[in-house]
């Protein structure tokens, strides 16, 4: 996966550019890649999704914050390793007029949609969500590591959590027993104010209601009117045989609580595994070295080859060279999908004897002494390749 690039050079502003300034920059690439204008540019399409992902970071002064701060590590994960990003695919559906509209205010420019998009602040009279609606609570990341045995025979974890739930208190309203939503006296419940004046002016999502065009009388003293509040879980989770790095496992109904008797979101657990002291995975794939002595591959015997399945028994015939490589089919990791399972390879390295007693070593000087060239033919091949280079060197003059 490609590495993010920086939000304020892709919206092509100074790390100090005013909010003002975010905004143009943001309208003009918005208008630039926007999928309307490049009906058959994929590469538009990703840009106009960057561009939006930064612009919804650096518009938001408490994101913006976090952002000069820790980089996209503090926009893209809260606290305990929830992904909190949004997912920006949506941008897509905002009619290219829209964002024409959102340069003007309502008086005579208005596009025949009877307001005006609140794609970058504006809106206006559009509907507003219901604020007393359920609403489904989010779907949260949580990142864990695991050893790479864990990986390939499956296994049983409980994670402690801490994850937001609906306030027991206010049953997720936000609003203390007795108190209710009113109209918002900011936006008078458009969800949005008007600022400057003249030809242009500018729509802004309302601050004191964040665009619901109503607030609450009296918050929740529990959940000071989140509707939510921070619980500890505790998660029991099955790791399957055969997942990997990037692996996605979904409990459904573990993330965040609803809202105002909404469900619950999903938690997904997002693999990472370890690497293997023994093992090179790819894929289904697996490779091994195994040691072996110079011996027993000039005479031929048996070695022991670590599987999945258990210790498998490897013939080696006589003669094997150095570095030979013996496949062991369905002997891999197994596939997550139920199909066949992966192949292992087995790679044969010498062992040089090491730690010799006398007589160990009398018995290979004897054997070096009986030895002829016909024994090593590699290094008799090697030995008249060198005889060859030279005599070319010494033909040339050199």
């Amino acid at each position: 996966m490609a590495e993010k690039r920086d939000y304020y050079e892709v919206l092509g502003v100074a790390k100090d550019a005013t909010a003002d300034q975010i905004k143009s920059a943001y309208r003009k690439l918005a208008m630039k890649y926007h999928p309307d204008r490049n009906p058959d540019n994929p590469e538009a399409k990703e840009k106009f999704t960057e561009v939006s992902e930064a612009y919804e970071v650096l518009s938001n002064p408490e994101k913006r914050q976090r952002y000069d701060q820790f980089g996209h590590q503090g926009v893209n994960f809260g606290p305990g390793g929830f992904d909190f990003g949004r997912d920006f695919s949506h941008f897509e559906d905002v009619d290219l007029n829209d964002i024409l509209n959102s340069f003007f205010s309502g008086g005579g420019f208005g596009g025949g949609r009877g307001g005006f998009s609140s794609f970058f602040g504006g809106g206006g009279r559009q509907r507003q969500p219901d604020p007393e609606a359920p609403r489904r609570g989010d779907d949260l990341t949580y990142r864990l590591d695991i050893d790479f045995d864990e990986a390939i025979f499956g296994s049983e974890r409980t994670i402690d959590l801490t994850i937001p739930g609906q306030c027991p208190e206010c049953h997720g309203t936000g609003a203390a027993a007795g108190s209710r939503r009113v109209t918002c006296s900011t936006c008078h419940g458009h969800g949005v104010v008007i600022g400057g004046g003249g030809f242009f002016q500018v729509r802004q999502t309302c601050p004191k209601c964040g665009g619901e065009g109503s607030v609450i009388e009296k918050p929740c003293r529990k959940c000071h009117g989140a509707g939510q509040v921070a619980a500890p879980a505790h998660i029991s989770l099955k790791i399957p045989a055969g997942v990997d790095t990037g692996s996605r496992l979904r409990l459904a109904g573990k993330g965040a609580g609803g809202l105002r008797g909404g469900e619950n979101g999903d938690l997904y657990v997002l693999i990472g595994v370890r690497e293997s002291d023994i093992f090179v995975r790819d894929g289904l794939d697996l490779g091994v070295d195994v040691p072996v002595s110079p011996v027993l591959a000039a005479l031929g015997g048996t070695v022991e080859v670590p599987t999945p399945e258990g210790a498998a028994q490897l013939k080696i015939p006589a003669g094997t060279p150095n570095g030979k490589v013996f496949r062991l089919r369905g002997k891999g990791v197994p596939n997550l999908r139920g199909g066949f399972a992966g192949d292992l390879d087995a790679r044969v390295v010498f062992e040089v004897p090491a730690n010799l007693d006398r007589k160990q070593r009398a018995a290979l000087e004897e054997f070096q002494r009986v030895a002829t060239p016909s024994t090593f033919p590699q290094a008799q091949t090697f030995a008249n390749k060198m005889r060859v280079f030279f005599a070319h060197k010494e033909k040339l003059g050199k």
